[in-house]
Parts: C-alpha cells; structure tokens; sequence
C-alpha cells in the first residue's frame, strides 16, 4: 500500500495534546497542505488563520464553548487553531473550507501530529465578539467561519481502533 493511501486510512482525531507549541517547519507545512486543497473554480475562497496566541486561543475556546453550552475546552488544549474561513461571494466556500481542512489533518498525521476538527466557527464569527477579532486580524466581514483545525503534539496514543460501519458503500455499475 503507497504512503499516501496508508495515512489517508490511518489518521484519527486527537483530543489531547502535550503543551508544547508545534515549530514552524510543521505549521507552515500543514497551512501549505490546506492552501493546495482544490477549489470550485479553482477561485481559493478560503482563509487561513493560524492562531498560536495563548490568550487569542483561550478566547476562540471560551466563545466556542459558550455556544456549545459548556464549560470545558473544545480545543482540548491544542497549541495551535487554524480558523479556516470562507468568503461569502464564493458558491463553494463551505465545501472548498472543509478540502483545506480535510488536506490540513491528512498533513498533519503524516508528520506525527494531532489535529482535530472543532465546529462552530460559524457561529463564532456570527457573534460581536467573532467579528471583533475579525476586525483585529484586519479581515473583511464578508467571511464566515467554516471550522476550527486545532494541531498539536499528541499527549499519549492516539491511534484508536475503529471499525468502517457498514451501510455507507454502494456499488452501481
């Protein structure tokens, strides 16, 4: 089985990180993954924003958690969080957001990271509070959120075992 085949079929979500910042080398390639991601139209309606401030983090997760109706961290205590966003002139933002984001945790396991998608970044950037933070980072409100990428070092295994349901594949030939 190719390399590329073996991770697509081996990655997992992570939910627990060590607190140790993930380096450059590992961020810019996982963002350089989310960028090369296809696009309807090729017309790349999508952002990135790699958030490693402690304190900006500690406000993406309250906000998150707020929305979500709990206490606890949706973060799981990740290092980093990369805001995918799409722009809401493009027809395939959403599904274009969710490649970046497929394309940025396929990169990341194959470089012995965790990642995990976290939703309501969509709600986030709906509050005045998400748009604040828009306007801090100097993006144009014409966006909305398409969901949270959090990568960090894994704390621990992090390779669950699972099994393929049954019921998803059809063959029609």
């Amino acid at each position: 089985m190719n390399e590329t085949i073996k991770t697509l079929l081996e990655r997992k979500s992570c939910r627990s990180f060590n607190k140790e910042q993930i380096t450059d080398e590992h961020l810019n390639a996982v963002i350089d993954a989310g960028l090369a991601a296809p696009s309807g139209r090729n017309m790349q309606n999508t952002i990135i924003v790699a958030v490693q401030d402690k304190d900006t983090i500690e406000r993406l997760s309250r906000i998150n958690a707020e929305i979500m109706g709990v206490d606890s961290d949706p973060f799981y205590g990740a290092a980093t969080v990369c805001v995918v966003l799409g722009r809401s002139c493009g027809t395939t933002a959403l599904e274009d957001g969710s490649l970046v984001i497929g394309n940025m945790l396929i990169a990341a396991y194959s470089m012995g990271l965790g990642g995990c998608w976290i939703h309501r970044a969509r709600q986030t950037f709906e509050t005045e509070e998400g748009r604040a933070l828009l306007r801090e980072w100097g993006i144009a409100e014409d966006v909305f959120g398409v969901g949270n990428c959090i990568l960090g070092y894994p704390e621990g295994d992090f390779h669950p075992d699972y099994e393929i349901r049954d019921g998803r594949l059809f063959y029609v030939k």
